[in-house]
């Protein structure tokens, strides 16, 4: 998105932290279940209108205290081996990144069994496709979306 020329927030990178999905409070050590992002910088960013749209890229596992602010959410889906594929090609260049160990790994595998932490309402986009057309059909959606 940010190469096409549109404001997007890595929400993983900029809003995240271990804290309590319910209160907010920070937390010590890595859960998944404790991955959550900021609430007030969300509803700040939503607030702010200096872009014409922004996208919020990532996962939170306390959207549902910021989800319905959101014009539109869609949920990127790839089977566990691309899911796991793209998760050492991400680690090999960058051995500090999530994903490397065998029990994140794991996680990982049960996140995408269970789907934990998806919205249900989204819309799915099939993301085992090139990048750029998921980046089309993003642009797509919101472009039929906005004609209805």
């Amino acid at each position: 998105m940010q190469r096409r020329g549109y404001h997007a927030i890595h929400g993983d990178r900029e809003l995240a932290y271990q804290g309590d999905p319910k209160t907010g409070t920070p937390t010590d050590g890595f859960k998944p279940e404790h991955h959550i992002w900021h609430v007030d910088e969300v509803k700040a960013l939503v607030d702010n209108q200096d872009e014409a749209v922004t996208f919020f890229c990532g996962g939170s596992r306390n959207y549902p205290k910021f989800i319905d602010l959101f014009d539109g959410v869609f949920v990127l889906e790839v089977d566990l081996e691309t899911s796991l594929r793209r998760i050492d090609e991400r680690v090999t260049l960058d051995p500090t990144d999530w994903g490397g160990r065998p029990e994140e790994q794991e996680i990982s595998a049960r996140l995408h069994q269970t789907r934990e932490g998806i919205p249900k309402n989204g819309i799915i986009i099939d993301a085992t496709a090139p990048i750029a057309y998921v980046v089309d059909e993003i642009l797509r959606q919101i472009d039929a979306n906005e004609c209805q």
